[in-house]
């Protein structure tokens, strides 16, 4: 998995979706994340949480993976770029078709 910056990714996830137009689909998550690269196991007391978290984004498409970490300042302008790249790419969702083979069964 390669950690872009949040340009970079944006840049990727652009190309990720061209390639997967015809055949293939993109999958990407996002979760809270708090830095940590290693599970800490649970004591008998609970530590505070940090006030601000941020927040890790992947993607994948065949083997292709990335991802990014945006930090809490610079959400808005991540979100903004994100939701227009998403809304620009996602012009290939079609309703699915049902088939009639209930009808014909029951007849």
């Amino acid at each position: 998995m390669v950690l872009l910056d949040n340009d970079t990714f944006l840049t990727r996830l652009t190309i990720m979706f061209h390639k997967a137009r015809n055949t293939g689909s993109v999958c990407i998550t996002m979760k809270r994340y708090d830095g940590r690269n290693k599970h800490l196991p649970k004591d008998g007391s609970k530590k505070p949480d940090p006030q601000e978290y941020m927040c890790l984004l992947r993607a994948t498409v065949s083997n292709t993976k990335i991802s990014t970490v945006v930090h809490p300042k610079e959400v808005n302008k991540f979100q903004q770029a994100y939701c227009s790249l998403l809304r620009g790419n996602m012009d290939g969702l079609k309703k699915v078709k049902k088939t009639k083979t209930k009808v014909k069964a029951t007849q």
